[in-house]
């Protein structure tokens, strides 16, 4: 079997493990189907952008060339610094993705992928933030009517938590399981002043996740199609954008959005 085309972040659908959709140009399959099963991916070096489609020698930002990095609301400062959305005052490089994106409800939230994290996202994608951040499991503690008010609340909590996930630590899955994430957003609500606990979120469900894992890697040997454009190996699991090879080899898929690949599912 064989795909070839360019590719972008994996789709996820929650599910008892999650479920991940391979998207290769056209086609997409359902890699959970070859664990366990060698895969061949092959680079020759082209780049698309992932907004305009344009070639690119260099991927800026997760995908994009470097005009589209400068200019295309996907690309806005605020999608990495919430804080810094000024939709709410009719001010972004697009009002009508803005409208979409920035301008509708968000969540902050709690994550356990490696220490606590502390994050933000638009609220149509619960849980698949979560699963992109392979968090073991998540709690949402706040909920605001645009994507600003969502930052600043981040940046107070990160005072107390982290807003990074150890890579290393989350494929290793070197997770605290005895932390209890109902009782640190309680904390984290206590941390917040008064006119920010008005956007508490009341739910106290935690979503626990699990992943497609034969076994995890010892030593989490990073792997980039940048210096390796071949990569063989039998695929043992996926976690966050990540996929697990034999010899600890993992690779981050999300950081090749847009590369021309070829794939081959050999055994």
């Amino acid at each position: 079997m064989e795909y070839e085309g360019n590719i972008i972040k994996m789709r996820t659908e929650m599910a008892c493990p999650v479920r991940y959709y391979f998207k290769i140009g056209s086609k997409e399959f359902l890699l959970n189907d070859f664990l366990g099963k060698k895969l061949r991916m092959i680079y020759d070096g082209q780049i698309n952008c992932i907004s305009c489609g344009k070639r690119t020698k260099t991927s800026f930002g997760g995908g994009f060339c470097y005009s589209c990095f400068k200019e295309a609301p996907e690309a806005s400062r605020s999608i990495i610094s919430p804080e810094l959305s000024m939709a709410q005052f009719g001010i972004a490089r697009d009002m009508e993705w803005a409208k979409k994106n920035d301008l509708i409800d968000h969540f902050v939230y709690l994550a356990l992928s490696s220490a606590v994290k502390v994050g933000v996202t638009r609220y149509h994608q619960i849980p698949v933030r979560w699963i992109d951040q392979g968090a073991s499991e998540a709690i949402r503690i706040a909920k605001t009517p645009n994507r600003h008010i969502s930052g600043i609340i981040e940046c107070f909590l990160k005072k107390y938590y982290t807003d990074k996930t150890n890579w290393r630590d989350m494929v290793q899955n070197k997770v605290n399981h005895n932390i209890d994430l109902s009782e640190e957003k309680q904390r984290a609500i206590n941390f917040l002043p008064g006119e920010l606990k008005k956007y508490a979120f009341e739910d106290k469900d935690i979503t626990k996740i699990e992943y497609p894992v034969i076994r995890y890697p010892e030593k989490a040997v990073s792997v980039s199609l940048d210096k390796q454009p071949f990569i063989e190996g039998c695929l043992l699991g996926i976690k966050g954008q990540y996929l697990f090879f034999d010899s600890d080899r993992v690779i981050n898929i999300r950081k090749h959005n847009g590369y021309f690949i070829k794939v081959e599912m050999l055994s």
